[in-house]
């Protein structure tokens, strides 16, 4: 067996590399014996990546938390949330989740929030209330990141949307007039002649109508989280009146609980099949100024329900003057699958479907409150709009 002292310190640092990364055992052909941290972080790799030969973390609540601490100490948080994610998969932690100390000792990410909802039906009440702290840290973080960006594009949109151009004089914006007319000086009158008049924009219960119809299939889980963080910063605006509709093969409605982000994602119930076409139904009736109206659609479109019926329901919602948007994906995930037919007949309506991360998505906003062409905007992003041309 190799040591540490057979070698140079260059060599010893080389083989030790490649021994963790191959793992033990009789063919990794290093010989290298680990150490200390070295041993531990190892033993951490082998319980969750090599769980046949090693018995994997024995299905223990105890052994699951020391393993979640030991991976914290480590390992950065990037990769600690990759191994979170594969031991769910793998391992099928999603029972031992059930026990509030385990939540405790993991760390709080997008994906754990996605699997907490998704189990969150069948939770006794103890670990239940130990989840909503979890998922609240995250909710939290992300409102922290994402509020302020999504309110200053929506609202600094409507006011561009909705400025008055020929205004009484009691409507005048004197600011932005005096702006707008500083080209228009004369030194001999040292007064502003305002060949151009700004108003305030007109004053509505709501300037925009914005609803979110989002597909809440296990496959769109981290799409749902995030859905619901923007739709509760979207009602807190009062220049908008948002609704968030989540739908599988039947349709709820959650937009009373969007004053409390936790509350709303316990009501998601994550899985189960899709029905698009209802679910467009559904929303066609929660419309009174199709004009004034944002439609985002949420979904993979893989249709469970009546495809032909959907893409008629999506036709007339178009016609009557919705501004309809599908995004593929809300998350950081990367490009996801979704039903290229769909995705191309959609397209040919005036409905681009493309995927967003998050924090494209006030901007998005912003541009389609603004009613600019969305195939466009996508293209200036650099996104690949399905349907379109090399899609």
């Amino acid at each position: 067996m190799t040591t540490n002292n057979d070698l140079t310190p260059e060599s010893a640092e080389r083989m030790r590399r490649w021994r963790l990364i191959l793992g033990g055992g009789n063919a990794d052909g290093t010989g290298m014996a680990l150490q200390g941290a070295d041993a531990a972080m190892d033993g951490a790799l082998q319980a969750l990546y090599d769980a046949d030969r090693s018995g994997g973390l024995g299905g223990s609540a105890p052994n699951v938390a020391r393993w979640l601490g030991d991976i914290r100490s480590y390992f950065p948080n990037s990769v600690v949330r990759v191994m979170q994610q594969d031991a769910l998969e793998r391992l099928n932690l999603r029972q031992m989740l059930l026990e509030p100390e385990l939540l405790e000792a993991v760390e709080p990410d997008v994906h754990l929030v996605s699997n907490l909802v998704s189990l969150g039906r069948v939770m006794p009440e103890q670990t239940k209330a130990t989840a909503r702290t979890v998922i609240g840290q995250v909710v939290a973080e992300l409102q922290r990141k994402l509020a302020n960006p999504t309110r200053q594009a929506v609202l600094g949109s409507l006011n561009r949307a909705t400025r008055n151009r020929r205004p009484r004089h009691n409507e005048i914006d004197w600011n932005r007039t005096i702006r707008a007319n500083l080209k228009h000086y004369q030194p001999a009158y040292r007064t502003i002649v305002p060949e151009t008049r700004i108003g305030y924009g007109r004053k509505r219960a709501a300037l925009r109508d914005i609803i979110l119809c989002v597909d809440q299939s296990g496959s769109m889980a981290s799409s749902v989280v995030y859905s619901g963080i923007f739709g509760a910063v979207l009602a807190s605006l009062p220049a908008v009146k948002t609704h968030m509709v989540v739908f599988d093969t039947s349709v709820v409605d959650l937009t009373e609980d969007l004053h409390d982000p936790v509350d709303l994602l316990f009501g998601v119930q994550l899985g189960g099949g899709t029905d698009i076409n209802r679910a467009l139904g559904y929303c066609q009736g929660l419309i009174s100024r199709p004009q004034e109206t944002i439609l985002v659609l949420i979904t993979d479109l893989y249709e469970g329900g009546n495809s032909a019926e959907m893409l008629k329901r999506a036709s007339a919602l178009v016609n009557a003057g919705v501004q309809m948007v599908t995004l593929l994906a809300l998350s950081d995930d990367g490009a996801p699958g979704y039903h290229r037919h769909i995705a191309a007949e959609l397209a040919k309506l005036g409905v681009p479907a493309f995927a967003c991360t998050p924090d494209l998505f006030p901007d998005l906003m912003a541009a389609a409150i603004n009613h600019q062409d969305l195939d466009r905007w996508a293209a200036r992003q650099d996104i690949v709009v399905a349907g379109g041309a090399g899609a």
